[in-house]
């Protein structure tokens, strides 16, 4: 059940209105990681980072069985670097910095090591390099799943369709769903960006939930309502993490095992948002992660009866 996770390890700055983080490990592929290790083992990274990265971190991945092989290391180079600041809503954001460094020529390789893995996570990058790893891949893992932004719909649109044609799932935020599909209602955007490959897709709605998509039938899970957020960085991500942690885990991505998934996701995610980065990710216990998925569940448990 060996799950292959790509996407960027990075540092972070973050202030949002109830604090602000110094420089802080991030990244698609760290948030997705830490966040799947819960649940499946081993997780095979393929990313890229500088010799700014640290190493202690590196080894803490590796302690959870996160193994390192497809991580470029480039010791005169610095790792990627993203700078943000949160309005008071936390949905909405202004990008303060960004720099590429080693991300900017980023060509991943498959050790041989990978090859075979079941599940292959994509996390957020150049669509033209979330192609490359699966073309890469001798045999086609059992489900892929794919996590872009508005970004690449902006600059990259012919290669997202691209990629967005070869895999199973993909997860986009409700905002990207009608960009890419130039649909306002989200059955339509839905119908027709499962029309460009995908059987499944998930659009992300932040602290509304998240609708999973799949032929005719829809699904909706709601968003756990917290006291604090403090750092929605890195959310989705994590959501990315638990959902394809428990598909792996389970060995089945049936659509009735995707709702689950989805509720997974959504309670990893809002561990994620407690603190800034990963801190709370790499407190967090199975009980802690258990009783979370639970409260979920009582969130939309009830009884009905019609007379």
């Amino acid at each position: 059940m060996s799950l292959i996770v790509v996407g960027s390890m990075a540092f972070d700055a973050i202030e949002t209105p109830f604090g602000k983080s110094d420089k802080i490990i991030g990244g698609a592929a760290t948030y997705i990681a830490w966040s799947a290790s819960n649940f499946t083992r081993p997780i095979k990274q393929i990313s890229v980072v500088g010799g700014d990265f640290p190493e202690e971190e590196l080894s803490s991945l590796n302690a959870r069985g996160v193994e390192l092989e497809g991580v470029q290391i480039k010791k005169d180079e610095k790792s990627f670097f993203w700078s943000g600041k949160y309005h008071l809503d936390m949905n909405s954001r202004d990008t303060l910095v960004t720099e590429l460094n080693v991300l900017a020529n980023f060509d991943p390789v498959v050790p041989e090591s990978y090859q075979g893995a079941e599940y292959l996570m994509l996390g957020n990058l150049v669509p033209a390099v979330q192609l490359s790893v699966i073309k890469q891949l001798k045999q086609r893992p059992k489900l892929i799943v794919m996590d872009t932004m508005n970004f690449w719909m902006e600059v990259a649109m012919d290669d997202l369709k691209k990629t967005i044609a070869e895999v199973d799932v993909l997860l986009v935020n409700d905002s990207e769903a009608r960009q890419l599909s130039e649909e306002f209602s989200l059955v339509k955007a839905a119908r027709k960006i499962m029309a460009m490959g995908p059987k499944y897709l998930i659009i992300k709605k932040g602290e509304h939930g998240a609708l999973l998509f799949h032929g005719n039938e829809v699904f909706f899970a709601p968003a756990l309502p917290l006291e604090e957020v403090f750092d929605p960085t890195g959310a989705g991500d994590t959501f990315a993490g638990g959902f394809i942690g428990h598909i792996a885990r389970t060995r089945d991505i049936s659509f009735s095992n995707m709702k689950t998934a989805i509720i997974v996701g959504s309670a990893m995610a809002s561990f994620c948002v407690e603190k800034f980065g990963t801190h709370r990710l790499k407190e967090i216990s199975r009980a802690d992660i258990d009783q979370r998925i639970q409260q979920f569940v009582q969130l939309v448990n009830f009884d009905i009866e019609l007379v």
